[in-house]
């Protein structure tokens, strides 16, 4: 990885989903990424949105990082010969590695490692472990049952308000890249 480039991690489904508006932002955030010259730490595996967003990247030029559990290698063929791929023991070694290797983050449609990776990383922000961006793309609202839940658990005294601010809700790729380029070029990251 170019450290001299933001790395931006995408987290999506290993499926495409089925809606086409899936693939068509996956590709999107992939393009964008290389447009605005930055690199990509994605789950290594070139099935699913996951492979459309890091062959886009590849395509526009950008640096691609996949990280993927061993156990997983077998089942989830790598993007291209051009990918650098590391493999982790196990899925929270690769979760790791995919926070601190990257300087924010894009939370694309996916099912429960998505999900997963979401939380984990809006976790870590509440706690103060990390201030990275982190920019969920609502492609045809598909997160706004996620939106919507956090909202609740807020209402429920389960979560402060400030919950509400660890993430963004871009309404599709164009939002989201918009997010991005606005937060990693600000003077100051927040």
């Amino acid at each position: 990885m170019d450290k001299n480039k933001p790395a931006i991690c995408v987290f999506c489904g290993s499926s495409f989903g089925n809606n086409p508006r899936f693939r068509e932002a996956a590709q999107a955030v992939g393009d964008g990424i290389a447009r605005l010259g930055f690199s990509l730490v994605f789950g290594g595996g070139g099935a699913g949105l996951m492979g459309d967003v890091a062959s886009a990247a590849l395509a526009g030029g950008a640096s691609v990082q996949g990280i993927i559990p061993a156990f997983l290698q077998a089942l989830e063929p790598p993007v291209s010969a051009e990918e650098k791929l590391i493999v982790t023991p196990h899925i929270q070694e690769r979760k790791a590695l995919m926070l601190q290797m990257s300087d924010a983050f894009i939370v694309l449609p996916g099912g429960l490692g998505t999900f997963d990776e979401f939380f984990e990383v809006a976790t870590e922000a509440q706690l103060g472990v990390h201030a990275k961006p982190i920019i969920v793309v609502n492609v045809d609202g598909y997160f706004n049952g996620l939106d919507g839940m956090l909202h609740g658990m807020i209402e429920a005294g389960f979560a402060r308000d400030m919950v509400l601010k660890l993430y963004y809700l871009a309404d599709g790729p164009q939002a989201a890249l918009q997010i991005l380029e606005g937060k990693l070029n600000s003077p100051v990251r927040a």
